[in-house]
């Protein structure tokens, strides 16, 4: 970000409604503990995905790449009593922190942490279609999970993709690297679609929302 939207960026948060004091302890030990703490969702994008969570209080939630919990929590505030959260997280090192946190969420019966691949997983899935998908990991892989996702999604499901902006590399012919080409196939392959419409926001790095008909 230039000087003048991290200006609008810090004017949005302050009028944002506040973060509970878990997801503070997440931050900080996001910052602490990883060597990429910028992959967390972060305060205004939190709230952005708990405020669309509860305006859809959708029963069955996937996230694909969970990292250190953040935005698990933030989409779990949106689920009814009955509701639940299944979060994939490829990376085996993870797992303490995660349980760390989630076991200290009133919600904590309410999430279901996989390690698992996210592509296999969807490959195997036999459940209940999704209600509210929301896409964090490798960004090669977005097509994919979006052609896997069509068979496990009905109408009125959401499907969210962090990232679709990737630092505005999309923007650019001269970027034809894996993630950036993937991502540019993921948001054509979404507004093509006849089954879903979509808009995309320049909040962070981007969001790409879609909804099934």
């Amino acid at each position: 970000m230039n000087s003048g939207s991290d200006a609008i960026h810090a004017y949005c948060e302050q009028f944002t409604s506040e973060q509970d004091d878990l997801l503070v302890e997440i931050e900080r030990a996001t910052h602490l503990e990883t060597t990429q703490p910028r992959m967390l969702s972060g305060h205004l994008q939190g709230r952005y995905l708990s405020f669309l969570s509860q305006l859809q209080r959708p029963r069955r939630i996937l996230e694909i790449g969970t990292f250190t919990g953040y935005a698990t929590l933030c989409l779990a505030e949106g689920l009814p009593k009955d509701g639940e959260i299944h979060t994939l997280e490829v990376n085996p090192e993870r797992e303490e922190i995660l349980h760390r946190f989630f076991k200290k969420s009133k919600l904590s019966n309410q999430i279901h942490l996989h390690i698992a691949d996210a592509g296999q997983f969807l490959k195997e899935y036999s459940g209940e279609p999704w209600d509210l998908i929301f896409l964090d990991a490798a960004k090669k892989n977005y097509p994919e999970y979006f052609d896997l996702l069509q068979a496990q999604t009905k109408e009125g499901s959401v499907i969210i993709a962090d990232n679709v902006l990737w630092s505005g590399k999309v923007l650019e012919d001269s970027h034809t690297d894996t993630s950036t080409t993937a991502l540019r196939e993921y948001a054509k392959k979404v507004h093509q679609h006849p089954d879903w419409q979509n808009v995309m926001v320049p909040l962070r790095d981007g969001l790409m929302m879609a909804r099934k008909k």
